[in-house]
């Protein structure tokens, strides 16, 4: 007699998952290199020269993310034609949730419509948009549900030390959101891969704010624990490397090679990160979409938002092949390719 999970297995349908829609949001108030000028040692030319930054978006004094997330996910159900209740799942990427408790995923599960979700919030720093897809497209793929929902959403302005020129200079608040829908396989995501190596979870922190050195401490207050921490030099060599690795990965589980990829969009960490990992992986500037000069590195928010700058102005077209790739906190680093 056939082995009741064998004929499971047989029976199953493969299925891939699509990005249905895509929709951001970047919040009013904006913070340039000049207006730095006014609060720390700095120059405009100087953070332009070491980040490719100009421009960057702040929450206002009384948001937290889910105002923007959920505005990204509204754009995100309308461009998709997917009704709230539709989404059986959503998942929200964050590293500066709303509060500790409940998920912000939670909060705006309400306020977005999607009665239907289960939701939850993951931590991935700046690798969290592609941890939700593969999360999200595990789902899918095994028929669990047939539509979800991730954002990656940040409020990095909140946690910026603004006596730190090397670090409060490079971060912006923003929201992404996709919705994502079955597929036949060969369409959609066509591969993933990722990765977490916690030897290095000190290059990028934020130590104070949690339950070891909670935010409600004067001391950890003044020796600025509640505040991002980057060693910087580090970070540029293991971004670079890992960048380099996890793309030829997925490329090679794709079987695909760097010269049919139509669109290279990074996570939008710094301009020097980037053009060196084009270098390496032999992609042509022409075929890296960059927009961090008017965001900023807004982490998990940071692909789609350049996605939906890219589709908007026309560069990116239904049938392009996409190659998106992150490195962040954790540390964490992930790819994936993707049929637009």
């Amino acid at each position: 007699m056939a082995d009741p999970k064998e004929n499971d297995v047989q029976d199953l349908k493969l299925v891939s998952a699509r990005i249905a829609g895509l929709g951001t949001a970047l919040p009013a108030r904006v913070m340039t290199n000049k207006d730095f000028e006014q609060i720390i040692d700095t120059t405009d030319e100087w953070i332009v020269q070491r980040t490719g930054m100009r421009v960057r978006h702040y929450v206002g004094p009384d948001q937290g993310i889910s105002e923007i997330a959920v505005e990204a996910g509204r754009r995100a159900l309308a461009d998709a034609g997917v009704a709230p209740e539709e989404v059986e799942l959503l998942i929200l990427a964050t590293a500066t949730p709303e509060q500790p408790i409940p998920s912000t995923a939670s909060i705006i599960q309400p306020i977005l419509g999607v009665k239907n979700a289960v939701c939850f919030d993951i931590a991935a720093a700046c690798s969290g948009f592609i941890y939700a897809l593969q999360i999200a497209r595990q789902f899918i793929a095994t028929g669990e549900v047939k539509t979800a929902m991730i954002i990656g959403a940040e409020a990095l302005s909140r946690y910026s030390d603004f006596t730190d020129r090397a670090t409060c200079v490079l971060f912006g608040d923003g929201a992404g959101a996709a919705v994502l829908q079955a597929c036949e396989p060969g369409d959609g995501v066509l591969a993933c891969a990722w990765h977490t190596d916690g030897n290095y979870s000190e290059i990028i922190q934020m130590p104070g704010g949690g339950s070891k050195y909670p935010p409600n401490v004067k001391e950890h207050i003044d020796a600025r624990l509640p505040f991002i921490k980057m060693r910087g030099n580090e970070v540029f060599k293991l971004a670079v490397r890992a960048f380099n690795e996890v793309c030829q990965e997925v490329l090679d589980r794709a079987g695909v090679s760097i010269d049919a990829v139509d669109w290279f969009i990074p996570h939008q960490a710094n301009q020097r990160i980037i053009s060196a990992v084009g270098d390496r992986l032999g992609i042509p500037a022409e075929k890296v979409y960059v927009n961090l000069e008017k965001v900023g590195n807004t982490s998990s928010a940071s692909i789609p938002l350049a996605m939906r700058e890219a589709a908007d102005s026309g560069a990116l077209k239904r049938g392009d092949l996409v190659l998106m790739a992150a490195f962040g906190g954790g540390l964490t680093w992930a790819a994936s390719l993707v049929r637009w």
